[in-house]
């Protein structure tokens, strides 16, 4: 008989079926056993009676522990008191896998969850988690291509920083060094001369000394580059992006949303309503209304972004920041040059930062200058002003945090939930 997963044994619904996987609970006595098995697709109970199985396979069914690995075979039918809503009469049961003292129990410490990292995947909650990721992750492909969007890679090696030293992983390299990427930005760029339209999906790596529930230390970051691109059109791509991911996982991933708890009514309206776009000035105004008086020219912090994000039930898309607290790249506002054409996307729920953006500056002057400015040796970046040099064009793009949507999709409490093994200052293993 050819193994199902449980998930199309349930569709199958009724008569004999053969299905495999890992003892999620068991109980039972001396005549009698409840198995649950799950698989990745769900979990079903199993019903072994001592009567109707073989001494061998009762004997077997005596020794199951929780995530023993087995093969089971018998008859499915519908029944609303099982945990899954079917129930499956045994008929024989294989040990595959024997496993006596399985570690992950019930009310663990997070420390005692994080070393046994590897384990912990196996929950039914990491799994739904992960399966969510994934959906993120096809959607964001999905999305690109089906605007025209080519995939394209840069080197994790750089000989350069994007974004500031003090970010930034210093490794060495044959005899010198290179610098972990930050961004794929100032690889990128150059293609965009050739493609036009270019993303991609790739880890970043970033020297935070950051203990908090937002920051990893190394990322997935999902990137795109856009040549002939207006501020406004970027602003569309950002939020275009966000609502085909939680549309798709609102159509995917419904039972997975269930196990975590989420209230969807959190999502919904981020796939159908507008996203408000107000400028850094006016967020400021906002801001001193909520009592939070902060001075201009200073970034937002969290407990900014979080009382913005309290405001509304969509993302928000903040621009024209002060160009003293944005990366050297970011193209002044021709209308007012102590601003830039960059636009941060701030989740709602106190999840922060989603999508940081700017349209990029063409003028290779002054891009040179504000290098020299931040102490740079415009010699080490000819590479990238050569892009400027040799026929430019405007152009802009954004990065997008994918373990911090996925965070916020999922309603978790801490960021590092959003990955399978979460890489911070204080852990790189398991």
């Amino acid at each position: 008989m050819e193994f199902k997963s449980i998930k199309e044994a349930m569709v199958q619904g009724t008569g004999a079926v053969a299905i495999r996987g890992w003892c999620y609970r068991e109980r039972g006595s001396n005549n009698l056993r409840f198995i649950v098995l799950r698989d990745a697709s769900e979990i079903i109970q199993c019903v072994i009676e001592k009567k109707n199985v073989s001494e061998k396979a009762w004997k077997d069914a005596e020794s199951v522990h929780t995530e023993t690995s087995m093969e089971i075979k018998g008859e499915i039918k519908a029944d609303s008191r099982a945990p899954s809503g079917y129930e499956l009469n045994v008929k024989d049961l294989k040990i595959v896998g024997k496993c006596d003292n399985f570690p992950i129990q019930k009310d663990l410490s997070v420390e005692f969850l994080a070393d046994n990292r590897h384990l912990w995947l196996r929950s039914r909650r990491m799994t739904a988690i992960l399966k969510i990721r994934s959906t993120v992750f096809g959607a964001i492909h999905e999305y690109f291509r089906s605007k025209g969007f080519y995939e394209y890679q840069s080197p994790i090696f750089q000989p350069t920083q994007a974004e500031g030293g003090s970010t930034v992983f210093k490794v060495p390299y044959f005899g010198d060094f290179v610098y972990l990427a930050q961004t794929w930005q100032l690889q990128a760029e150059p293609a965009i001369f050739s493609l036009e339209k270019i993303y991609t999906i790739a880890p970043s790596f970033r020297a935070d000394k950051s203990k908090t529930s937002r920051h990893l230390t190394e990322y997935w970051h999902a990137e795109m580059e856009v040549a002939w691109l207006n501020f406004d059109e970027l602003q569309d791509y950002g939020e275009g992006l966000i609502k085909a991911i939680v549309k798709k996982v609102l159509e995917m991933n419904q039972e997975e949303l269930k196990i975590l708890e989420r209230d969807i009514s959190k999502l919904e309206p981020v796939a159908k309503k507008k996203f408000p776009r107000m400028t850094y000035d006016d967020a400021l105004k906002l801001l001193k209304k909520e009592k939070l008086n902060l001075e201009w020219g200073k970034d937002l912090r969290t407990v900014e972004e979080d009382k913005l994000s309290e405001l509304y039930d969509t993302p928000i898309i903040v621009t024209r920041y002060p160009k003293e607290v944005k990366a050297f790249y970011m193209k002044e506002d021709p209308e007012n040059d102590k601003v830039v054409l960059g636009f941060d996307m701030i989740a709602p729920e106190h999840y922060g930062e989603i999508i940081g953006a700017s349209q990029r500056e063409e003028d290779l002057d002054i891009l040179i200058k504000k290098l020299k400015d931040q102490g740079e040796n415009p010699k080490d970046y000819d590479f990238y002003l050569d892009t400027r040099r040799y026929g430019s064009v405007p152009h802009g793009g954004f990065g997008m945090g994918t373990e911090r949507v996925i965070s916020w999709i999922c309603g978790l409490d801490n960021i590092k939930d959003a990955i399978a093994f979460p890489r911070t200052m204080l852990r790189y293993k398991p």
